[in-house]
């Protein structure tokens, strides 16, 4: 693949892995209001990562549509950032990535809507209406819990310091951000770092949270070497597609 075609795929799985884990909270949230709001935001992660990959396979240009792109890849094929593809762990880990994610996707789609290419700018328009609520509704519960009692505040605090130093993977930038920005299809990752602290450090000052300092770790799932919860997820994932494979609805 070309660069261009794994920067739009980086997104697509991003949207994909973090879909699926949500998916996961199914008929298991703490409240049934919940549950089904976590459900509706899975679903709309699944929408993105659809019309991404559709995307993908068009400029990839070897006929794999959205499924076999979806379902038919193997594990170092796959270019989601690690922090997705993490369990979800309790309620509050799962709202903290939540927050986390869509505001990078909020300012990602921002600066994805003067993309060179069309499609990919419509893609990131009609998605921004979504992680816009996706972002407020996970915010809210950041600052609930993160200011709430004292065994709310202290899972989320726990959360925080799984998280966020695998956020400094999404601004570590390589020859797939370089290529993406010379053609203009998109920003380079880092450049939207500052952007993204505008979005999460008001949320945090009300939770009564602080991030953490940066170390010199950096995780790899967007280069392919995942974690090696990656390959639970997959198998879960593409069980069915594989066991009937042409299978269609």
């Amino acid at each position: 693949m070309d660069a261009n075609t794994l920067y739009v795929l980086r997104i697509a799985d991003a949207c994909l892995i973090h879909g699926q884990r949500l998916a996961e909270w199914c008929g298991h949230a703490p409240v049934l209001e919940e549950d089904i709001a976590l459900t509706n935001v899975a679903l709309d992660h699944i929408g993105q990562a659809r019309s991404l990959l559709a995307l993908a396979g068009v400029l990839e240009g070897r006929g794999r549509d959205e499924d076999a792109l979806a379902f038919l890849r193997a594990e170092r094929e796959y270019r989601n950032p690690t922090a997705l593809e993490l369990p979800n762990g309790d309620f509050a880990r799962t709202v903290l990535r939540s927050f986390l994610w869509a505001s990078f996707m909020k300012v990602l789609c921002t600066a994805l809507a003067a993309s060179t290419n069309a499609q990919l700018a419509a893609i990131a328009a009609k998605s921004l209406k979504e992680v816009r609520y996706h972002q407020q509704h996970a915010g809210d519960w950041v600052v609930r819990l993160g200011d709430g009692t004292e065994e709310s505040a202290r899972r989320m605090g726990d959360a925080l310091a799984l998280l966020w130093p695998y956020t400094a993977e999404w601004f570590a930038d390589d020859e797939i951000d370089a290529q993406a920005a010379a053609t203009g299809i998109g920003p380079a990752w880092s450049s939207l770092q500052s952007a993204w602290r505008a979005e999460v450090d008001p949320v945090f000052a009300e939770a009564m949270l602080t991030p953490l300092a940066d170390t010199p770790f950096r995780s790899t799932g967007k280069r392919g070497v995942h974690s090696e919860h990656m390959g639970f997820l997959l198998a879960e994932m593409q069980s069915l597609p594989r066991a009937f494979p042409g299978a269609v609805w």
